[in-house]
């Protein structure tokens, strides 16, 4: 017992260091075996674990899709909640009050007419404004890399700390939004567009309605419009500008609203400063596997290692 009650306040801090990187050392000495096996755990759970989520998502994609969101929304909520990381949570709850609320509206039959357009532009605006936080979050951590943060005279960690807190802020919210806007927009598919005088849907869509907000048309199509443009579908279904942008960027639908026949991408975003928000839509779906599934991956392989004693 004496060998472990050594005096450490004569020792430099390098030193100390030392002495605990030797400890570590000692202690794990003799477990190289071990290590390999928990490596190639965790291999083969990453293995399985991604061919399960495949072969779900594309067996039965809404399960999947509901399952991913509630992850989505309840395992950072876990994490955040643990770290004290009340801002995070603040947001998180004005988040999830509005969002409960829209959902709650695009989910109600018979739909509403303003009722689309609500989704619209709640999805539309998180969705720009997570992708102005993910671009200033970026642009911050790039900046202290090059030490431009110390012109202004702000520590390097204090303005990194700032940078990946908005990029995580902005793509967080981004990939949740994007969930929650595509089982919306799944929802309302059957109803949008069908409105009569009287409110109650109908099985025939008039040329001067728009499928996706179900608000008439006031500009033809081969005229240019102040505020937006009408654009027409292959199908000859047409819609407001920005309601078949939305539906497509913001929903992740690529097929016409009324009858399902596929959106030529390249053909609306002729534009090249427009490429990004596809790409950065891209990227949100992407993020998705991490932020829902990765930490439940890792607790299983946690789970493994502990039911056969490996450390």
């Amino acid at each position: 017992m004496e060998n472990y009650l050594v005096d450490l306040s004569h020792l430099s801090p390098e030193e100390k260091w030392r002495l605990e990187h030797a400890r570590m050392h000692a202690k794990h000495k003799g477990h190289e075996a071990m290590h390999a096996e928990m490596v190639l755990i965790l291999i083969v759970t990453l293995v399985i674990a991604q061919l399960v989520l495949v072969q779900w998502k594309q067996r039965h994609p809404k399960s999947y899709n509901l399952v991913t969101l509630f992850q989505m929304w309840v395992v950072p909520l876990y994490f955040t909640t643990k770290l004290h990381w009340w801002r995070f949570l603040v947001t998180w709850f004005i988040f999830s009050v509005v969002t409960a609320y829209v959902t709650y509206r695009a989910t109600r039959k018979p739909l509403e007419c303003t009722t689309p357009r609500l989704v619209y532009k709640w999805f539309l605006l998180l969705y720009k404004i997570s992708y102005a936080t993910g671009i200033v979050g970026y642009s911050v951590v790039m900046f202290t890399l090059f030490g431009i943060n110390l012109i202004f005279r702000i520590k390097p960690e204090d303005a990194m700390d700032f940078g990946v807190s908005l990029l995580f802020y902005g793509l967080y919210y981004g990939v949740l939004g994007r969930d929650f806007a595509e089982m919306c927009a799944d929802v309302m598919a059957s109803t949008v567009g069908y409105y009569s005088a009287s409110g109650m849907p109908t099985k025939h869509l008039s040329d001067s309605i728009c499928a996706v907000c179900g608000q008439p048309i006031l500009v033809d199509v081969s005229e240019e419009g102040i505020i937006e443009n009408t654009y027409r579908l292959s199908c000859n279904h047409v819609f407001h500008e920005f309601c078949i942008r939305g539906w497509c960027i913001v929903g992740k639908k690529q097929t016409c609203p009324y009858c399902k026949e596929k959106v030529d991408l390249k053909r609306m975003f002729s534009n090249p400063w427009e490429k990004p928000h596809v790409m950065y839509g891209q990227l949100l779906d992407w993020l998705r596997y991490l932020v829902a599934w990765q930490p439940v991956i890792i607790g299983l392989v946690q789970g493994i290692n502990y039911i056969l004693g490996l450390e």
